[in-house]
């Protein structure tokens, strides 16, 4: 588990803001589904929109384990933060890195990486969510342009982002519908680009999540990232490096809870000793940190593979999947340990598990998680 001393460095330096800055505001975005431009604003001039992106393109130079560690560490006071930072770079920027051109990368990296502007990934639609190869967003060629017509949904940072990676089919004739879908770079300021309705969420109501709506939007040539009907091997690539983040933001939600929850434990007074002298409570707190520990192995080290240029998707799947779910029973528990206040908006914990819900969905259910761990497996 050991850290660099950059590594170290950039944890202490978010865990700090995250503390002094984004704490205090955390539960009124939430009450109010207020969008934290203050708050964005200030992570872009901490650098932390760009954290694994090269200085060449204006990003911090560091690795992605920094990046999973201050997404962790933004999480664990407010998961609406956490998502907005995770979504961006993860979903919004790493496709464009990854995949796309040289000319790509100057174009649109450098405001991406700064937080001058924000980027969104537009894969889900009404019929194409777990069945990611469902995509009905079309993509028709006209001259050297392309035209885009779809609605995405439960897209992260859709009203505010500039950028955003849409998929589409540009073959509907492929015999296997995966085999047809490209990926292109679509910006706010093309005709035809609109973000919709804003979802109502049960949590993460600070995060921005809306509707893309396309109407014959038409994109440049030049706009396509890779090769044409290449878009599902891109976007699944995308989504293993979104899970680490995800895994990671579900991490810093647990931590969160069991930092609440055991300050509660000390302070609560019940039969004349705190609360977490009682076995049944000391035994919630044991197990709590126990599993909190064991995610954090995993997420980590599926961002050190990802570092060293090894295969991770099995392991980000796992740290997604345990991560998740261990976010999960830890905020439920930390409710559970306040009792009849956790229940109780007026403290944090009921916040925790309304977010952490998110994590087991986005980026592939756990069903989906462990059909990726079964079949690797199985070698299928």
């Amino acid at each position: 588990m050991d850290l660099t001393e950059e590594q170290q460095q950039i944890r202490e330096m978010v865990r700090e803001f995250a503390v002094k800055e984004v704490e205090p505001i955390a539960h009124e975005i939430d009450e109010t589904r207020r969008f934290p431009k203050e708050t964005v604003e200030r992570m872009a001039e901490l650098g932390l929109f760009g954290i694994p992106i090269t200085e060449e393109y204006e990003g911090a130079g560091g690795d992605n384990l920094s990046y999973i560690l201050a997404v962790e560490e933004i999480s664990r006071v407010c998961g609406s933060t956490g998502i907005t930072l995770a979504s961006n770079f993860s979903l919004g920027t790493y496709p464009i890195w990854a995949f796309g051109t040289e000319e790509q990368k100057r174009k649109y990296i450098p405001d991406l990486a700064s937080g001058r502007r924000m980027g969104c990934f537009g894969l889900t639609e009404a019929n194409a969510g777990s069945d990611a190869g469902g995509t009905q967003t079309t993509a028709v060629k006209k001259g050297d342009r392309w035209i885009l017509n779809g609605t995405k949904m439960f897209i992260t940072n859709a009203s505010y982002a500039y950028t955003c990676v849409v998929t589409a089919v540009t073959d509907k004739k492929a015999k296997k519908k995966h085999q047809g879908i490209s990926a292109f770079i679509v910006t706010k300021d093309m005709k035809g680009f609109t973000a919709g309705k804003k979802l109502d969420k049960l949590g993460l109501r600070g995060s921005d999540t809306a509707e893309i709506i396309l109407e014959d939007v038409e994109v440049p040539e030049e706009n396509l990232i890779g090769e044409i009907n290449g878009g599902f091997k891109f976007f699944m690539q995308t989504l293993d490096g979104g899970r680490i983040s995800i895994g990671a933001l579900g991490l810093g939600l647990a931590q969160g809870a069991l930092d609440k929850a055991t300050q509660y434990a000390r302070e609560r007074i019940q039969f004349g000793v705190p609360i977490g002298r009682h076995q049944q409570v000391g035994f919630k707190l044991a197990s709590m940190a126990t599993e909190i520990e064991a995610a954090r192995h995993l997420v980590w080290h599926a961002a050190r593979l990802k570092d060293r240029g090894l295969p991770y998707s099995k392991e980000a799947a796992m740290a997604k999947l345990f991560a998740s779910e261990a976010a999960y029973r830890a905020t439920k528990d930390a409710i559970q340990i306040y009792g009849g206040n956790g229940y109780s908006r007026e403290y944090p914990v009921e916040r925790y598990f309304r977010d952490a819900k998110l994590c087991e969905i986005g980026e592939g259910t756990s069903e989906i998680q462990r059909l990726v761990i079964s079949r690797t497996l199985l070698n299928e």
